[in-house]
């Protein structure tokens, strides 16, 4: 799939690190054996959630090891949102500590002051909720992200591109550094029932649960989430910096349906 992207001319593969507290392959071997394995560069997600400090510093100079400089800090659903509930969540560290961690890395100093032999090279990420309820605590916490070092910003998905150009001039500092907005290709009705009521942090307008609802068979519906995604994309284009373009499911065909 990660080659079929590259093939399309994607510029590189988002890995999520355990969405939704659900446990998975370790992000960073997938993110190793695709840029490996499919020629493609990933975009490594960062859960602050699994492990204290000492364990991400250690997994973060294992990434600048592997060659995996893209990474994306995200402060991580609680596991209450998961299939384990009972599991402990960390919290050591929220995205923003991270993102100073990293960028000290990228000096050469490592969580307790001491010189590190190299200095790591990563491209630092973070996460942004141009649909927050608590849009005041979005904006803050974006301006601190970038004030701690943050290089670039992904969006959770966009299907109203309104209040995301809204946060966009509401955050003077992005322009400073690329934004990419998150697009979510709907699959099917129930899709967006569920993105709607269940996916923190994304918002479904009406008037976009109303359209996947006129198709009458699953493949009118995604057709029509195909065509809503592409609609986004043009009306932020020359807006951002570029897209995240979600495969539903697993399915690139239509991710890449959304950019050919």
């Amino acid at each position: 799939k990660a080659k079929l992207c590259r093939e399309a001319e994607f510029d590189a593969i988002n890995i999520p690190d355990g969405p939704r507290a659900s446990s998975r392959v370790s992000p960073l071997v997938t993110a190793y054996k695709i840029q490996t394995g499919a020629g493609i560069e990933a975009i490594l997600h960062f859960c602050c959630r699994d492990k204290n400090l000492i364990g991400m510093q250690a997994e973060l100079l294992g990434c600048a090891a592997m060659d995996i400089n893209n990474i994306l800090f995200i402060t991580g659903d609680p596991p209450k949102l998961g299939d384990y509930p009972f599991a402990s969540g960390v919290f050591d560290m929220d995205s923003i500590g991270m993102v100073k961690v990293q960028s000290r890395l990228n000096r050469g100093i490592d969580i307790g002051g001491k010189a590190i032999d190299s200095v790591t090279k990563a491209h630092i990420g973070v996460g942004a909720d141009p649909n927050a309820i608590d849009m005041q605590r979005e904006i803050r916490r974006t301006r601190e992200k970038i004030e701690a070092g943050a290089e670039f910003v992904i969006t959770q998905p966009v299907f109203d591109t309104v209040p995301l150009l809204k946060f966009i001039e509401s955050v003077p500092e992005l322009k400073n550094i690329p934004l990419i907005a998150g697009i979510w290709p709907l699959a099917s009705y129930r899709n967006a029932e569920f993105m709607r009521n269940e996916v923190p942090g994304v918002t479904v307008p009406d008037e976009i649960m109303s359209r996947m609802s006129a198709g009458k068979t699953k493949e009118e519906q995604r057709l029509e989430g195909i065509a809503i995604a592409r609609e986004a994309v043009a009306a932020i284009r020359g807006k951002v910096a570029g897209v995240q373009v979600s495969a539903p499911f697993g399915n690139v065909h239509t991710a890449i349906a959304v950019i050919k």
